[in-house]
Parts: C-alpha cells; structure tokens; sequence
C-alpha cells in the first residue's frame, strides 16, 4: 500500500459540487492498494498513521500524533499512486489492485483507523474533487 498523508487544517471531497466528506484540522490521507498488499498491510500503515508524530508539541517540535490532537481524517482512494510512468508518457497501472480487491483493503483500513478518531471518506471509485489547506506543509508519502 502506498499513502500519501497530508497535514491540514481543513479538508474536503466533493462529488458533482456535493460534499460528501470533511474534516477540520488532522490529516488528508490518499490511499493506493497493490496487487500485493494484504489486510495486514492495511493494519501496519494504519497503525503507523494513528501514531505518525508530526504535529507540533508546546514547543514548536513535532511530538504530537493525530491521537495525541484527538484530530480527524479524510481517506480518498487514489489508484494512480501505482502509476508507472518510467516507459513513455502513459502511465501504466498494472501494479494497483484490481478494483474489488482494492476496494475490500480501502475499506480495512479505514475501520482500522475509526479507534477513538473521525474518519471521513470519499467514495470508492467515483471522480471526486479534493480541497485541503495543507498546515506547514508536511507531506508524507509511507508504504508498507
């Protein structure tokens, strides 16, 4: 699995002008599945987001987790993070799980991530818009 996770102060997904998920202050989360992941992958990054410390602490260092802030996420399905454009200039897309394999494993991974949290979502599958403010900027991109 591959995610790029984001820290903002808000966040949001439409579909069509209609927002359908969003969130204040916390983390943007794009989430990629690969032929090869597993819910045990799913676990391990989830896990590692929860814990990830990258907001500030008192004194200016990053200490504090999403938990720690008790702040919310937003989890939009991105396949094209397993887009391979080393060949041409059309990027190849057979790493990324099939759509009902990845779809099972999207859905794994944001219950895994509804401990004590607010989790909001885009819709599997649909062409949505993603607005965010992204706080410092801290971008992160983890894989399993």
């Amino acid at each position: 699995m591959r995610v790029v996770v984001q820290r903002v102060s808000e966040a949001r997904v439409s579909i069509d002008d209609e927002v359908i998920g969003a969130i204040g202050p916390g983390l943007c989360i794009l989430l990629g599945v690969g032929t090869k992941d597993t819910e045990t992958a799913a676990e391990f990054l989830a896990s590692k987001i929860i814990n990830l410390r990258i907001f500030e602490d008192e004194q200016g260092k990053m200490n504090r987790s999403i938990r720690d802030l008790g702040g919310e996420l937003l989890v939009v399905s991105q396949f094209t993070l397993y887009g391979d454009s080393r060949k041409g200039n059309r990027p190849s897309f057979t790493a990324a799980a099939a759509p009902e394999a990845a779809e099972r494993l999207y859905e794994h991974f944001i219950q895994r991530l509804h401990l004590g949290l607010k989790v909001a979502t885009g819709k599997f599958r649909a062409h949505m818009k993603i607005a965010l403010v992204n706080d410092g900027p801290v971008t992160l991109l983890l894989e399993s």
